[in-house]
């Protein structure tokens, strides 16, 4: 049996050969009728696009104030990379680095990662490193908490606003939106690149093949015409031999 073509489900443990589907097909489970996997040909240019939309939003997210406070004729207001800075400061070192590893880190990784593959599995190819990095955004994925993140924000903002003029700042809102983004970035499975790229696999081991074969066939033609060269100089020296040559009486 070909354990390279196995799948199980995730739901009662069935074991089943794995067919190669079509656009936009789903595999289900004959048991229990758990979804399997599905075919991510027909979903890569929307998850790009997604994916690109969700980096974009983030840097905004980051690089701009969350919220601005003002209290007493006193305004303050900070960003998520300083909020991090001043939990380090006031010795709560443990909490600052969760907050940047679940917040900017892990999210930040998954972006980049999906970007790396989708980018070269788009344009017919498998990029470097496929196997190693496919497991780096299943490792990194179940960390990224944004949504946690901007739970806790709306909450904070609610309890301020009775001691506090609360002003939501442009990373406010980008959070919100890469939440909502998030969600559909979520929903694609990475292992099912595995699938996209085998096919490719198999596509340029044929390029490669036909390649080669082409390559042979010019190189015999080239030697053919290089035999006939060198018999056409071969016959015309032996003539002028003949002629040259004296004849005795």
């Amino acid at each position: 049996m070909d354990h390279d073509h196995l799948i199980a489900c995730h739901e009662c443990d069935a074991l089943f050969q794995k067919p190669r589907l079509g656009r936009w097909r789903v595999a289900r489970c004959q048991r229990c009728g758990a979804m399997l996997y599905w075919s991510a040909s027909g979903r890569l240019d929307g998850i790009t696009a997604m994916t690109f939309a969700a980096l974009i939003t983030f840097l905004i997210a980051q690089g701009f104030p969350i919220v601005e406070l003002e209290t007493n004729g006193i305004t303050s207001q900070t960003s998520l990379l300083g909020a991090i800075v001043a939990l380090w400061d006031e010795g709560m070192q443990i909490v600052a680095i969760m907050v940047f590893c679940s917040t900017t880190l892990f999210p930040l990784t998954e972006l980049l990662a999906l970007l790396y593959l989708l980018i070269p599995i788009r344009a017919g190819y498998v990029p470097p490193c496929f196997n190693q990095v496919l497991r780096a955004i299943q490792f990194v994925r179940p960390w990224g908490m944004i949504e946690v993140f901007m739970l806790g924000v709306l909450v904070t903002i609610v309890k301020m606003v009775s001691i506090a003029r609360v002003i939501p700042e442009a990373a406010m809102f980008a959070f919100g939106a890469l939440t909502l983004i998030f969600v559909v970035v979520v929903t694609f499975d990475p292992r099912t690149l595995w699938d996209v790229a085998e096919g490719l696999g198999v596509l340029q081991a044929r390029r490669e093949r036909h390649q080669r074969e082409q390559e042979a066939r010019e190189a015999s033609q080239r030697d053919a015409r290089n035999e006939q060269r060198q018999s056409g100089e071969a016959g015309e020296a032996g003539d002028r031999d003949v002629d040259g040559s004296p004849h005795r009486g």
